[in-house]
């Protein structure tokens, strides 16, 4: 069988001490070869979370069944895909640049489509087509199995958009095309959507209703990646300890106790993972802490292979601003989950998100921020200003009142600690031996390898005669806030 390449862009954004930090990720896999080549190239890009980079792999896989073969110069497209996030201002505004870049290129070739996808699309909508002229095509997260229908419409002229949310989508049948960078690292989303309702958070209007995807699907498609030579996977979700299948169509919220008892939740779904092999490591993204039960870190404990790292997104360290937020949990609580963390998984990574100025934030309440940092003291966090999105519960119903100069002060002094805190959490491996799963070359050197230990901390080594793929004990010599730094053990 041939195949070819496939390329994939993906911007991931975070503000931090007033500056945009902006890491650009190609990847490139193997895949299938289109079914009947149409002759038309697609050319990719994709902007935010994880869950987006999951999407495209699907896109991906819609597309070549369909005919299109892929490049990595948008100059020679026929169609332009943006899958795009909404999450913060910043990022929105990049993608309209990078919008009107592309739309350039039909001055040379008029017959070229523009495509939006993702949270934006769902967010913005029509606007894209009628007011600000952009694109020619704009799908939102549920509606990617219409794409080929929209490009046929588009082709004729006409505005092509659907931007429908969908109760039961899952994208569970459909096999994605593996776009990461590396070939060893697998994403695998659980589940879609979210009920949660943060004040801050534009998820649920974008992305609609949480539904969970069948766990034989989930486990099928880990041990096909597996197979493939993957020896990790991610499994994503906006809020993966809630997932829960039951069969059958039933809804979460109308299940009986019996029914609930008889569903998969997310601890039983992570040990079938974690069974496919011992060979192959588990991650999960994104914990929310008022779903994360203790028996999630009993199965995490009990299994080798699941790794030693949770991200668990505290927002803020003040039960007040929480309430806010309607995180649904209290200071306390969080730090009651820490503790159980801590007590069941000694040797357990720690990350976090966290957010400045919030809306009506005292300096009292930033000060409960710094002073849980200092409490739990996570290995790595999402660092961020306040930015308010439009149709959230906290534009509606709370005053964007923190000056912005008092909003980037209180974001350097959270990362001024992080980075203090990330350095003594490194600091702790020099001298230790850790188990690393090789990913690739190092960004710095061509003569050293890097990958991540279970906790997730990034290890670098002398090649020597390794591949990616393989795991490796390394001895640490030294650190810095971020990277291990070692020598392979025979």
């Amino acid at each position: 069988m041939s195949y070819f390449k496939v390329i994939f862009v993906a911007y991931n954004f975070m503000e931090t001490n007033n500056q945009q930090l902006e890491e650009e990720l190609q990847g490139s896999a193997l895949m299938r070869p289109s079914k009947v080549p149409n002759g038309k190239k697609l050319f990719l890009e994709s902007y935010g979370c994880q869950m987006n980079f999951s999407d495209s792999e699907i896109v991906a896989s819609i597309l070549i069944d369909k005919g299109y073969s892929t490049t990595q110069n948008f100059e020679e497209a026929d169609l332009i895909l943006v899958n795009t996030c909404a999450i913060r201002d910043n990022a929105e505004n990049r993608v309209r640049q990078r919008l009107q870049d592309y739309k350039k290129i039909k001055k040379n070739n008029p017959d070229a489509l523009i495509g939006v996808l993702g949270c934006m699309a769902e967010r913005l909508k029509a606007q894209f087509l009628e007011q600000e002229k952009l694109v020619d095509i704009v799908v939102g997260p549920d509606a990617y199995r219409d794409l080929p229908n929209l490009i046929a419409t588009a082709e004729t002229g006409q505005k092509a958009i659907n931007v429908i949310l969908s109760k039961e989508e899952t994208y569970a049948d459909i096999a994605p095309l593996r776009l990461d960078k590396n070939g060893v690292s697998a994403f695998v989303s659980i589940m879609r959507g979210c009920d949660n309702m943060c004040s801050f958070c534009v998820v649920p209007f974008t992305r609609g209703r949480e539904r969970s995807r069948d766990p034989e699907s989930i486990v099928k498609e880990c041990r096909e990646a597996f197979d493939a030579g993957y020896r990790e996977v991610t499994l994503l979700g906006q809020n993966v300890d809630s997932y829960l299948w039951s069969g059958g169509g039933l809804k979460k919220e109308t299940l009986t106790a019996e029914q609930r008892a008889n569903s998969t939740n997310f601890a039983q779904l992570m040990e079938k993972v974690a069974l496919v092999s011992p060979d192959l490591r588990v991650r999960f993204s994104t914990s929310h802490p008022k779903d994360m039960t203790n028996d999630v870190l009993e199965v995490m404990a009990k299994y080798e292979n699941i790794c030693n790292n949770i991200h668990l997104p505290v927002q803020s360290g003040s039960s007040a601003v929480l309430e806010k937020m309607n995180r649904g949990y209290t200071r306390e609580w969080y730090l009651d989950r820490i503790k159980a963390i801590r007590t069941i998984m000694p040797d357990c990574g720690i990350s976090t998100d966290v957010i400045t100025g919030f809306c009506g934030e005292t300096e009292e309440q930033h000060q409960e921020t710094l002073s849980l940092m200092s409490e739990v003291v996570y290995d790595f966090a999402f660092m961020f200003s306040y930015s308010e999105r439009p149709k959230t519960l906290a534009e509606r119903k709370y005053a964007d009142d923190v000056p912005e100069e008092t909003k980037k002060r209180r974001l350097s002094e959270v990362v001024d600690l992080q980075r203090k805190h990330s350095e003594l959490q490194t600091r702790k491996w020099v001298g230790k031996v850790t188990k690393v799963l090789i990913e690739g070359v190092s960004k710095k050197s061509n003569e050293m390898l890097m990958g991540r230990n279970s906790q997730n901390a990034v290890v670098v080594f002398p090649k020597g005669d390794l591949k990616p793929g393989m795991y490796v004990n390394v001895l640490i010599d030294s650190s810095t806030s971020s990277t291990l730094i070692g020598s392979v053990l025979n």
